[in-house]
């Protein structure tokens, strides 16, 4: 009957914990990486005590009203329990401590740590410690001898050790586990523990199996195994009554075995899968409980329950069947009768052969039977547990039943067969007529049947090239096309070797062919074609590198098996099997490289994040070069370079196939248009080469959330806007103008959309979501946020926007004085002679080629010869305009309010009147003088401003060239220079100046002029009153020239 595993509870936060028992039982105790010690009263405990003591702890022990952790602080504390009262530091380490025990009586504790030492401290006088020095990797855990005589440790580097107490010095070590450099690293945490009593075995933790050590002797006496384990065993647990021998493993299974038959008599599998890193049996036996990684506490009850009750070699052998049926479930029954008579008793009892030498006689049970050797290996030593040994050879052993187990079966995860190597926009190889390619220069088919093994190319412009037939006698399975040449490569036979052939027919030599072997027992897997070179992954784990002309070049190794590769350019796009994929997953690496002058490598092995359960069905670049790839579920994802080249969803062609059957096979993918080109396939996941397939044209989109409504909307197309931007970052990095046409036209787009869902917003009374928005929006377009708001009567929001696009206006000025720096500091290079490597001219005096080209993306491009901008996340800057800083720093509730005001005027006043308020269009939205004009009218004069004013002419004559900004600045530089004295007069000069009748009149006056604009607001106000909704006042006023 199997235990009864309980339910699990939250315990502690996500990452490593530990857990064990009180000395009665009566209390659970975890410790977890939220820092937290947690006493629970039963798992049912709703509300445990709770003890922080530390930022993280890594491990607990309890004994005798005392309790031990492992804190992260590098220090082992000391804790009352159950009150949990400080009770001082045992020992310090200059590493964390990474698993604490005590030993029998509780008067000592052992503690390994991070620095390879393993520290034995008196609890009752810290200062007493022993250190035990030589492993060489940090220390996994450590356990005492229930004698108190020995000490076993496991460390990362891979071995585990037995240490003499007394003498500090090491007994015996066995290198069984994987070596790591840390124990976050490790692929086992290799819990030792002692068998209780005597201490007569050390159960080791090794791979899928424990390894029994017996005491003294140190020898290997036995070693238990399961076919229910399928990952690293991680921590082991004897029983109180040390006859079981309970163990948790990697991937969430527990399994408990008798130690005197090596039968496994209990498996559990963790009901999510979590990695068990806490074990315990409770002091009375029959319980379990343990803790994950994902900090969850769960129990197993009536563990061991039935399992058979062995007495002493003397008791009476006699078992009914009624004893036995409680062994096994139903699916037994048919073992069970094969092992037992009618009488119930047992059939067959094993006999002594007076052969010493029989080695299967401890394989034998008492029926006759060989045991199942998938549950446990013996060793043929005569001290192995469990063999009845009394000093006579051949004595006829007691009748004692052991009772058949069922085959275990596997329930774990099963391996996916990997994936074959492809070519993207290719058909399956076993057809006589497929596609060895289809890109978005052309399609190369090949036919291998009675009447013709054959290759035809064929280019979309013909103005590339013409269309060509080469006969296939060479037998190529794989191509690839460029605007410059075909690459067609085969794999070898026992005759001949691998072969690569390339047509570089853009060449202006007569040679225009050229071939290469690969070596003996090497084959090409996958091969890709990009501007001025040629790739080739083979079967070797190697990916060589070629000339477009031949000339062979670099060679480097991949980290697993090719998949299929890509080429755009100067960017090579490599994925690989980087491991062994479980439950219909893939587990593939991708890697990015480019070339060109400065060889680098932008995603260095990172997982490709496929769908669950689907494998790579193709991968190549956009035809701006922006890396892309779909998988079998039809998910289409694109770089984001943007987001630290994470992989961005753009499209499910499942979302357009009629029929489950159906499927979309993509050749080409655009940005600009935004466009997937791809072939409907009825029933089929690739087309026939007869009739030629026509191309279908979907749209893009990101899997937004409620994307029906308006909202969510408006919310993927900017943001989709914002991802097919981002190639032309790239590409002005890269040194090649752009079209300044297209990135205006984008970021124009960008910014509506952000003005329409701020409007919607400001409609729906999100003002946080609001300012949010401006946060993304240009300084230009928040002073139209702050319009709007002021029209739509929410003043408060018009204040933090004014506040907003001051601090815009303020950084975005910064960083063109900035810019302008760098440019000025930056010497005049001549960039005469560089070729756009994309664009092949009939006029080129090399002579590359005298033939016209097909349109490319990158053809229209130039080498650029100023500095690349980069796009920020609003889209970039709309336009360089010029912003001033008020002469005096004030409140920003009044320059918000001075900004309102500007505002409010522009809006009302008629076309006249804003001339009037706006000497140019080309000046900013936020002058000092509309500042000063309005909301500071009346403020008298500072003493830099007088300062200013009587040395204007000064600063003019030492540098004529300022214009009023940098005038600003350097009055600002050189009245700081002044001493404090001078500073302080000129504000007394000017605090003695604002009485004057001249300033009163002028000020009077000014008050006049901003009441005769305020009388004329109204009087327009009153004339016009129409009612208009949001859409109808974005078009009136939002995007207008003024």
């Amino acid at each position: 009957m199997p235990a009864e595993r309980k339910a699990l509870r939250y315990g502690h936060s996500e990452g490593h914990t530990d857990v064990c028992f009180d000395d009665t039982g009566r209390y659970i105790v975890t410790c977890g990486s939220d820092g937290d010690v947690r006493i629970w009263e039963g798992l049912d405990d709703d509300d445990p005590k709770s003890i922080n003591v530390g930022e993280r702890a890594y491990s607990v022990a309890l004994k005798n009203g005392k309790l031990v952790t492992a804190v992260s602080n590098n220090t082992v504390q000391l804790h009352t329990f159950p009150e949990g009262d400080p009770d001082g530091i045992l020992t310090r380490f200059t590493t964390n401590a990474n698993h604490v025990t005590f030993n029998g009586d509780g008067s000592r504790v052992a503690a390994g740590s991070s620095d390879f030492m393993v520290k034995i401290v008196e609890v009752s006088d810290s200062s007493q410690q022993k250190t035990l020095r030589g492993h060489q990797a940090p220390i996994l855990s450590v356990a005492f001898d229930p004698k108190d005589e020995f000490l076993g440790s496991s460390s990362c580097d891979g071995s585990v050790a037995v240490w003499k107490i007394d003498d500090q010095v090491q007994v015996v070590s066995w290198n069984v586990l994987q070596k790591s450099s840390d124990v976050s690293n490790a692929k086992s945490l290799c819990r030792l523990a002692w068998q209780p009593g005597f201490g007569k075995l050390l159960a080791v933790p090794a791979d899928k199996s424990v390894q029994l050590y017996e005491r003294n002797s140190w020898n290997n006496v036995s070693r238990l195994s399961d076919d229910f384990i399928a990952q690293p065993v991680n921590v082991v647990a004897w029983s109180p009554c040390g006859k079981f021998l309970a163990a948790a493993t990697i991937g969430g299974f527990i399994v408990v075995w008798d130690v005197d038959t090596k039968q496994c008599i209990e498996r559990q599998k963790h009901e999510k899968g979590y990695t068990v890193c806490g074990l315990s049996w409770h002091p009375s036996g029959g319980q379990i409980v343990y803790t994950d990684t994902e900090g969850c506490l769960g129990l197993l009850d009536g563990v061991a329950a039935s399992s058979p009750q062995h007495g002493s070699k003397n008791n009476e052998v006699g078992i009914s069947m009624g004893n036995y049926d409680d062994l096994f479930d139903e699916d037994d029954d048919g073992h069970l009768a094969e092992d037992l008579s009618e009488n119930g008793l047992a059939a067959n009892t094993v006999t002594g052969g007076g052969n010493e030498d029989d080695e299967d006689d401890d394989l034998m049970p008492s029926t006759g039977r060989p045991r199942n050797r998938g549950a446990f290996l013996d060793d043929d030593d005569d001290t192995s547990v469990g063999r009845a040994n009394d000093g006579r050879v051949g004595t006829p052993l007691p009748s004692v039943p052991c009772p058949a187990v069922s085959q275990p079966r596997y329930e774990g995860p099963m391996p996916t067969p990997p994936q074959k190597p492809f070519q993207p926009g290719s058909t399956p190889v076993h057809l006589m007529h497929r596609f060895l390619v289809w890109n978005s220069v052309g399609i190369v088919r090949g036919y291998n049947d009675e009447q013709d093994n054959a290759v035809d190319v064929e280019f979309h412009d013909t103005s590339v090239h013409h269309a060509m037939h080469l006969t296939n006698t060479l037998g190529h399975t794989m191509a690839d096309m460029s605007q410059e040449a075909v690459l067609l490569a085969c794999e070898g036979t026992d005759e001949l070797a691998s072969k690569i052939q390339c047509l570089h027919f853009s060449s202006w030599d007569t040679n225009k062919e050229w071939m290469v072997d690969l070596p003996k027992e090497e084959n090409a897997k996958a091969l890709c074609l990009g501007q001025g070179w040629a790739a080739v992954a083979t079967s070797a784990l190697l990916v060589r590198i070629f000339s477009i002309g031949g000339l062979q070049r670099e060679i480097f190794s991949l980290p697993g098996p090719a998949v299929c590769m890509a080429g755009h350019g100067q960017q090579l796009l490599i994925a690989y099997h980087r491991g062994t994929g479980f439950d219909g997953e893939q587990a593939l690496g991708v890697q990015l490289l480019q070339f060109g002058q400065k060889k680098r490598q932008v995603i260095h092995g990172e997982p490709l994040p496929l769908s669950q359960k689907s494998y790579l069905s193709w991968m190549g670049f956009s035809a701006e070069g922006t890396p892309c790839f779909v998988d079998s579920e039809g998910t289409v994802r694109m770089l984001n370079r943007s987001l630290g080249n994470t992989w961005t969803p753009v499209c499910s062609t499942r979302e357009s196939c009629k029929g489950t059957s159906d499927h979309y096979w993509v050749v080409g993918v655009h940005e600009n248009p935004q466009q997937l080109r791809c072939i409907p396939c009825k029933g089929s996941r690739f087309p026939p080469t007869l009739p030629r397939p026509a191309v279908a044209i979907l749209p893009f989109k990101l899997p937004f959330c409620q994307t029906a409504t308006e909202k969510g909307h408006m919310e993927e197309q900017y943001w989709r806007s914002l991802l097919f931007q981002n190639h032309l970052d790239f590409l002005s990095s890269s040194g090649y103008e752009i079209d300044e046409e297209a990135r205006s036209k984008g970021q124009k787009e960008q910014q509506e959309l952000l003005m329409k869902m701020f409007a919607l917003s400001c409609k729906l009374e999100r003002e946080l979501r609001c300012m949010e928005l401006a946060e993304l929006m240009t300084h230009s377009v928040v002073t139209l946020a702050i319009r709007y708001a002021t029209r739509s009567h929410r003043m408060a929001l018009a204040q933090r926007l004014g506040e907003l696009a001051l601090e815009k206006a303020t950084a975005q000025h910064e960083e063109d004085h900035e810019d302008d720096e760098e440019q000025s500091e930056l010497p005049s290079t001549s960039k005469e002679g560089r070729v756009n490597p994309f664009k092949v001219s009939a006029s080129n005096p090399s002579g590359l080629s005298a033939q016209p080209r097909a349109t490319n993306v990158l053809d229209s491009m130039t080498p650029s010869s100023r500095k690349p901008l980069s796009l920020g996340i609003s889209g970039g800057k709309q336009s360089k305009e010029p912003a001033l800083k008020p002469l005096v720093p004030r409140p920003k509730s009044k320059v918000t309010q001075g900004i309102i005001m500007v505002t409010l005027l522009q809006m009302n006043c008629p076309k006249i009147a804003r001339k009037n308020l706006e000497p140019a269009t080309e000046e900013p939205y936020f002058s000092p003088a509309l500042h000063l004009s309005v909301p500071f009218s009346s403020r008298p004069k500072t003493g830099f401003q007088l300062w200013l004013e009587e040395n204007r002419k000064r600063i003019l004559a030492d540098k004529p060239d300022l214009d009023e900004t940098d005038i600003i600045k350097e009055a600002m530089s050189l009245f700081r220079a002044l001493s404090a004295e001078d500073r302080l007069s000129w504000t007394e000069r000017a605090k003695g100046q604002s009485g004057g009748t001249a300033d009163l009149k002028k000020r009077k006056r000014r008050e006049e002029n901003v009441e005769e604009k305020r009388n004329e607001l109204q009087e327009n106000s009153t004339k016009k009153t129409k009612t208009v909704d949001t859409s109808a006042r974005l078009s009136a006023f939002a995007f207008n020239k003024t």
